[in-house]
């Protein structure tokens, strides 16, 4: 017997192989119990472990998370689609012409004319202030050049205001025919002959109180007398000149009255006949009513109206009248200086 009693048969009777027992009975010892175990766990491998996250496969997408949206891009802040969508920034309206400004770029706009037409004058052929009278008179609704080509005749055979007084109506209107208007004109340098012989000793007036009651005579008409057969400045008011003042700005006015009052408050009384010459002689050859030659105009920097003619400095050319297009010029008597041919006489080519 062993110790306790115990005999080591029945110690040794007691040991029986893993995995036998009594029938009915399993009896498993802790290692089977343990691989048992660790089969499970293969099977079913805990949540934290890295085998759950690599072996157990993604479920379906329909059944378990929903998919998420495609990520759109991000709207842009309050203030870049503000910016977007404000219009493009337009330059500033310059600001309105001071009056000092304006009269500065005006005085400038005579002198450099002063430059380009030195020799600016009338452009009536006359010897006396009678002939410069009814030439100026003749001129209305006409040119220069046909009452220069005119005249000549009438002056021949009606040299003095007492000869014009006592003529035939009918054939004064024969001599005066091509300045048109024939009729109504005779009228007129008619009844300023009598006028002047009548009330002036035939002479006539140098003062434009006394001219303005002369028949057909007008401001206008008064300031070119005096103010080329008299020396007395004036502003020789046409259709030139109210055109181009308002294109330069220096009145808004349509009035011939205003546009002269408005104008002699830019200029000192001393400029106001060469300034009507020089501005005449720019309307007539470059600044025309029509077609501005703008392209070839030597005051554009200081012209606001730049723009309404043609720009194109060949095409411009092309549109240059009497010496500065090469052609004649009004005068068939032009005064000295004059850089351009002398006009036809009536009848003549090129008349």
């Amino acid at each position: 017997m062993g110790e306790r009693g115990v005999s080591k048969r029945a110690k040794a009777a007691n040991r029986k192989p893993a995995g036998s027992g009594e029938p009915g009975k399993s009896v498993e010892p802790a290692e089977g119990a343990k691989a048992v175990k660790a089969a499970k766990a293969a099977k079913k491998p805990s949540r934290g472990s890295t085998a759950s996250r690599t072996a157990q496969p993604a479920a379906p997408a329909a059944t378990t998370k929903t998919k998420k949206p495609t990520k759109t891009a991000k709207p842009a802040k309050a203030s870049q689609t503000a910016a977007s969508a404000a219009p493009a920034k337009t330059a500033k309206p310059a600001k309105p012409e001071s009056r000092l400004a304006m009269v500065r770029r005006a005085r400038r706009i005579n002198r450099e004319l002063a430059e380009v037409f030195p020799y600016a004058h009338p452009e009536l052929d006359f010897r006396s202030p009678f002939e410069l009278l009814v030439a100026t008179v003749l001129s209305a609704q006409t040119t220069d050049l046909r009452v220069n080509q005119t005249t000549p005749a009438l002056f021949a055979k009606y040299p003095t205001p007492e000869d014009l007084a006592a003529a035939v109506p009918e054939e004064v209107e024969e001599l005066i025919r091509p300045t048109g208007f024939f009729r109504a004109k005779t009228k007129s340098i008619m009844g300023l002959a009598a006028a002047l012989r009548d009330d002036f000793g035939g002479e006539v007036p140098g003062r434009l109180e006394d001219l303005v009651k002369l028949p057909g005579v007008g401001r206008k008409t008064a300031f070119v007398v005096l103010g080329n057969a008299f020396g007395v400045p004036g502003i020789t008011v046409d259709t030139h000149f109210m055109r181009l003042v308002r294109r330069w700005r220096w009145t808004e006015s349509e009035d011939p009255v205003k546009i002269e009052a408005e104008v002699a408050t830019i200029f000192p009384k001393s400029e106001w006949t060469m300034l009507s010459h020089r501005v005449i002689f720019h309307g007539r050859r470059i600044c025309h009513a029509r077609k501005p030659a703008c392209g070839a105009c030597p005051i554009t920097h200081l012209c606001p109206s730049y723009g309404e003619g043609e720009t194109d400095p060949e095409k411009a050319r092309k549109l240059l009248k009497y010496e500065m297009g090469g052609f004649p010029g009004q005068r068939l008597d032009p005064p000295p200086g004059y850089p351009g041919r002398p006009a036809p006489p009536l009848g003549a080519s090129g008349g």
